[in-house]
């Protein structure tokens, strides 16, 4: 019988800290477009390797690469002193080589067992041996401190869990190498915790693993070794003991950089959206309602950022007045303009001037079988109609000045939204929304997934647009995020405000406001 044990793995061999894979000269091309330009890259045994670097800097094709899903155009891996060629990511899984990728590739349809054994069954001569799966499951829950059980289906879990199922299927497979591909972009700040403790077990016993995440202080809790990837080249490498936050940033973007500031020198307009005594039902839990009585209200050309940790209500308060159908809104009012929004659907708000970008880019934000313009004229198609016909012209038009205006890295109209990197992915789901000219546009994590470089820029263009008056609210479970473009902080705890800030904020005072815990 077919069996796979959580977090174990081959006893470490000697040297700890010597080098176990590495890319050497590695170069991959797409046509004309090098992505890798002979790259140097080093694993070292029972050590965190983090990779930093831009979206678009070639660090996911590096990864693909190393886990089998790509072959390079030239160079070559060596694992162990002796070079080997993966022809796939099964092959490279026999190697020991297992990847958690940047965006899900669960089956929404199966169950949580289903989705951690697929294409890999314990079976026995009668056939798979179910009861053990759902054994081995429930053991990397528990290891992983979520209490998921392991027949609930992928879509009915929340996002962050979705992520730790993700990081429970790799973790499930006796690995040498593992490589994490943003894990935490989806994970509240104590599920971020988990998986640290789960790292730090792993080198232990002398699995390796490399590290890739836009959180920047988060990722140099692990690091051992750090690694910036610019332009599908290596910039730079260092010891953890010889780098801090400055390096990483002057290495990744250059000298200078700054995340933004709010916009200055204009006086706010009249209340654009007005949140009064909201309440919505917690569906997956009868203590407390998701959003409990809740009053807020934006101006016209004010940027207001919403603070909070997991569970603490921002997703739901924002879908809630975008309209979402799924909530249960038990009482209160959503008024855009003094409009009360209780009749309207999400199109109708839409075309009131009510937009939201969802956190989920993936699956709720883009079409991925739909190009780079079509996913942006895609909620203002009616715009283009005239008569019976659609006007091509009048789309073009459109897509090009948003392509312009939200400045989108991309070969083209044309392109394939999946050719794009997270942050111009996430670009134009903003830019679909900015083509609807909205009144108000809400945003959840804008910069979940997005480089530091691609963050700012994201900011930046939603300054632009608080100056031309649009009301802007934005989610985060960053508190670095609140004190960048916010005019004004707003902090959620169990569905209540429970503190509000001006720009001059103190960080440690907005963290205490959402019950999370302050170094000292």
């Amino acid at each position: 019988m077919s069996t796979a044990t959580p977090f174990t793995a081959p006893a470490p061999a000697p040297a700890t800290g010597s080098v176990l894979l590495a890319a050497r000269n590695v170069v991959k091309s797409y046509g004309g477009v090098h992505a890798l330009k002979g790259v140097n890259f080093e694993i070292h045994r029972g050590k965190v390797t983090t990779l930093f670097g831009e979206n678009g800097a070639g660090k996911s094709t590096l990864m693909k690469i190393l886990s089998g899903v790509e072959k390079p155009t030239s160079g070559e891996i060596e694992l162990d002193g002796e070079r080997v060629a993966f022809t796939s990511s099964s092959d490279a899984r026999d190697h020991g080589i297992s990847i958690i990728h940047q965006e899900l590739s669960l089956a929404p349809n199966l169950s949580v067992r289903d989705n951690i054994f697929m294409g890999r069954e314990l079976r026995t001569p009668t056939g798979v041996d179910f009861a053990e799966e759902a054994r081995q499951t429930r053991a990397l829950m528990t290891d992983l401190e979520e209490e998921i059980d392991p027949m609930t289906l992928i879509q009915d879990l929340r996002l962050g869990q979705q992520q730790v199922v993700e990081i429970a299927r790799a973790l499930s497979v006796d690995s040498r190498i593992l490589i994490m591909d943003e894990p935490t972009s989806a994970l509240s700040a104590s599920e971020v915790e988990v998986l640290f403790k789960v790292i730090r077990d792993l080198t232990s016993r002398g699995v390796s693993i490399v590290y890739i995440s836009h959180h920047l202080e988060e990722a140099l809790q692990v690091t051992d070794y750090a690694v910036v990837l610019r332009d599908g080249r290596i910039t730079a490498t260092a010891q953890r003991k010889d780098i801090d936050l400055g390096w990483i940033v002057r290495n990744m973007v250059g000298e200078n950089f700054d995340l933004g500031s709010p916009p200055t020198g204009y006086a706010f307009g009249e209340a654009a959206l007005e949140i009064d005594d909201l309440s919505v039902a917690d569906e997956s839990s009868t203590d407390a309602p998701a959003i409990d009585h809740l009053s807020l209200k934006v101006r016209a050309g004010e940027i207001v950022c919403i603070y909070g940790l997991m569970g603490a209500g921002r997703t739901e308060l924002l879908e809630a007045a975008a309209g979402r159908t799924h909530l249960s809104v038990t009482g209160g009012r959503v008024l855009l303009e003094g409009e009360d929004m209780a009749s309207l659907s999400i199109a109708q708000r839409i075309a009131r001037g009510l937009v939201l970008v969802p956190e989920d880019r993936q699956r709720d934000g883009l079409v991925p079988t739909m190009s780079v313009g079509s996913n942006l004229s895609l909620a203002s198609i009616r715009s283009f109609v005239r008569g019976l016909l659609m006007s091509a012209a009048a789309e073009r038009e459109l897509v090009g000045e948003s392509i312009r205006n939200v400045h989108v890295k991309t070969a083209g109209a044309g392109a394939s939204i999946r050719s794009l990197s997270g942050g111009n992915q996430q670009k134009v789901v903003i830019g679909k929304m900015l083509a609807t000219e909205p009144k108000v546009i809400l945003l959840d994590e804008p910069s979940r997934g997005i480089d530091i470089g691609a963050k700012a820029e994201v900011f930046r263009l939603l300054a632009e647009n608080a100056k031309k008056g649009l009301a802007v609210v934005y989610s985060t479970s960053e508190v670095g995020e609140c004190l960048s473009v916010a005019h004004r902080i707003v902090v959620m705890r169990r569905g209540k405000i429970s503190a509000e800030f001006g720009p001059d904020a103190n960080k440690d005072d907005i963290m205490a406001a959402s019950g999370e815990a302050v170094a000292v």
